[in-house]
């Protein structure tokens, strides 16, 4: 008796450490590549940690709004990321649209304050950013203007070929401003707006964090991007960098995260999803220079975003926004005559 009591101790330690072992492998084995549509350095920071805390091999491509959407469409039938993070979700409505997406209610959404987030689970907000003005005072001052302070100020003779801002055909960011002026003026009202707007540029970005940089270079006097953007740069050391923000109210984002149809990994993704709208990771978010409000009913704005927390906003409709994207863009484009760039 003794010795099938000690048989079987035995046996059962031997499949118990099997299933461990089996555990294991599948977690050592379990990858993730995420869309990231925020700014490289906080995607960086965050893959580096998630891969860190879970043991998972995590993977990012940075691109603007309008290459994911580009991207998904392209790989619809065979998806090679599972996770969309970061960027408007004016986008990311699009996307739900177009069936790109597939909802996903994580337990930590229950501590997502109410309005950023889908009520269907296609998205959850991670951050949220305002819309507005970077200029250069040295530029300023040299050229004897003064910082713009609204929509109208932009298409004064003075700013004529001293604004840079993004495309909204390749730009989550440029498409916010082009969705603001819409629901601030009416379509045919801001269309022409537009038409005279683009007088005013000097270039067009695919990106829509590259004016607040070229302004803080000295590349261009005016840039419109997120102001978050901008303190970022100027905290970098871009000390001649100031913003203002349109007089008449200005747009703003909900930063989103969402679950890829299709994608692989989707229990690696899922895990990502829960980690990144926990506070301690958005938190995390400041030791980059992301500068964003944050979502999570428990986070700490950070500090640096203080002075641009009254900021007059519209009532931005995202989903509006999201489901009139594509026929926006076009007439945009065709009302300006200018496509997106492809560098």
């Amino acid at each position: 008796m003794k010795k099938i009591l000690l048989l079987l101790t035995v046996l059962l330690f031997t499949i118990s450490c099997g299933k461990k072992e089996t555990g294991d492998s599948e977690k050592k084995d379990q990858t993730l590549t995420f869309y990231a549509g925020l700014q490289e350095d906080h995607a960086a920071m965050v893959a580096k940690e998630f891969e860190k805390e879970t043991g998972i091999k995590t993977n990012f491509v940075r691109m603007s709004s309008g290459e994911v959407l580009a991207r998904l469409k392209a790989e619809k039938n065979n998806m090679s990321a599972s996770v969309w993070y970061g960027g408007p979700v004016d986008a990311f409505v699009a996307a739900k649209e177009a069936d790109l997406i597939e909802p996903y209610i994580s337990p930590e959404a229950a501590n997502i304050k109410d309005g950023l987030k889908d009520t269907e689970g296609y998205w959850t907000g991670i951050y949220v950013g305002y819309l507005g003005f970077v200029g250069n005072q040295k530029m300023l001052d040299e050229k004897g203007l003064k910082m713009p302070a609204s929509w109208a100020d932009l298409l004064k003779p003075e700013y004529k070929g001293e604004i840079v801002v993004a495309h909204p055909g390749s730009s989550g960011t440029a498409y916010t401003m082009l969705a603001t002026l819409v629901q601030l003026m009416g379509e045919d009202e801001a269309m022409e707006y537009l038409k005279k707007f683009n007088g005013q540029v000097r270039q067009y970005t695919k990106s829509g964090t590259a004016p607040g940089r070229m302004a803080g270079q000295g590349e261009t006097t005016i840039g419109i991007t997120f102001l978050h953007d901008a303190i970022k740069y100027k905290k970098e050391g871009y000390k001649d960098i100031v913003i203002s923000a349109p007089s008449e109210g200005t747009g703003y984002e909900i930063g989103g995260v969402a679950l890829l149809k299709n994608g692989p990994d989707q229990e690696a993704a899922k895990k990502f999803i829960d980690w990144v709208l926990t506070k301690k990771v958005q938190e995390m978010g400041k030791t980059v220079g992301s500068f964003q409000f944050l979502t999570n009913k428990d986070a700490m704005p950070p500090a640096e975003a203080d002075p641009i927390k009254d900021t007059k906003l519209i009532k931005y409709d995202f989903d509006w926004a999201g489901k009139n994207r594509i026929r926006l863009v076009e007439r945009f484009s065709t009302e300006t005559s200018t496509t997106a760039p492809t560098k």
